[in-house]
């Protein structure tokens, strides 16, 4: 009987998200090599395998998986390389890498934010910098939530890639008993719809934060679905079905949910705490606050119309008062 070999792989980041899917990938035949920064977290894994600030409840097989704080030694004899860090970070997570440690390795992008400055999506970052092919580039998206797969909830994922082989086979990493996947091409409008969900949330808990009730937050989803379609027909015209659980599913549960970092923050700023105040409260990173000026400076270049992202930006950017924000934007939704 033929043994087949463990798929080597490494997880790039130690917050919730990446701790969630390691214990997904653990439930299948993959070796992990887990990077992490900070010291203390990766000796409190290994001695008690636990990580001690994200989904601290979440068992880590450490037969399965080696944690180490050295990101060339993370990488190095991997076949597929995960970056689970919040897109304003991942420059300084692969501080020290060059094209060449990327060579012949597959990239899969579990992070749903823009590369602030640089205004790219992370995959296409990733493929400038390393010179990484395009047909080794995938996209993790899908209703999930961390702290659900912890409980080991029924959950979705959407693993996109512009080569099907690459889809299918991330895919088969990840599906198990508690996660359903499902492979498609779409790789452009999964993760500008991934980008885009978390600002539509920002408006969400803001709204939520300023005293409005559910009715207007389903007119605020529903316009958001239409503007997220204007935008991704715009930037990559191609046939798509945005009902689809990689799309509104997402959407959805980021809007709505307890869970989602994003309507947190929204929520706070709504109830008047300052930007840094709001950061400070949460102690973690919501994506939308570095999307919303990414998403706002690449519309230049298109002028497609979005009203309630441009609401978000001025009430984070351009200091606007939340109230008269969102007295504006409530005159344009239908």
């Amino acid at each position: 009987m033929k043994v087949v070999q463990p798929v080597r792989l490494t997880m790039i980041g130690g917050g919730s998200w990446a701790t969630a899917l390691v214990k997904i990938l653990s439930e299948n035949n993959v070796n992990i090599k887990w990077w992490l920064r900070k010291t203390a977290d990766a000796e409190y894994i290994k001695k008690f395998g636990h990580n001690p600030s994200y989904l601290s409840d979440v068992q880590i097989n450490t037969r399965k998986v080696k944690v180490c704080t050295k990101i060339r030694d993370a990488i190095r004899d991997s076949q597929y390389i995960v970056l689970a860090v919040p897109a304003a970070f991942v420059g300084d997570a692969l501080r020290g890498i060059k094209p060449e440690h990327f060579a012949g390795k597959c990239v899969i992008s579990a992070i749903k934010g823009m590369v602030p400055d640089a205004n790219q999506l992370v995959t296409d970052w990733v493929s400038n910098q390393y010179n990484v092919p395009q047909e080794r580039i995938s996209v993790i998206a899908g209703p999930c939530h961390a702290e659900e797969v912890a409980l080991e909830k029924q959950s979705y994922l959407t693993i996109a890639s512009a080569d099907p082989v690459c889809a299918e086979n991330v895919s088969n990493l990840l599906r198990c008993r508690f996660v359903q996947t499902t492979p498609v091409d779409d790789i452009y409008g999964i993760e500008y719809s991934a980008v885009m969900k978390n600002i539509i949330a920002l408006a969400c808990g803001i709204t939520h934060g300023l005293g409005y009730g559910d009715n207007f937050q389903a007119v605020l989803v529903s316009n958001a679905m239409q503007e997220i379609r204007r935008f991704v027909d715009a930037i990559h015209a191609k046939h798509r079905d945005l009902s689809g659980s990689a799309y509104l599913g997402d959407l959805l549960v980021t809007a709505y949910s307890p869970f989602s970092r994003n309507r947190t923050f929204g929520n706070l700023i709504g109830r008047g705490y300052t930007i840094q105040s709001a950061q400070a409260e949460m102690n973690m990173i919501a994506e939308g606050y570095y999307a919303v000026k990414s998403i706002h400076e690449v519309n230049q270049r298109f002028n497609v119309q979005m009203p309630i992202v441009e609401a978000v930006y001025n009430i984070l950017y351009e200091k606007a008062a939340p109230t008269t924000e969102m007295n504006s934007l409530k005159e344009l939704l239908k």
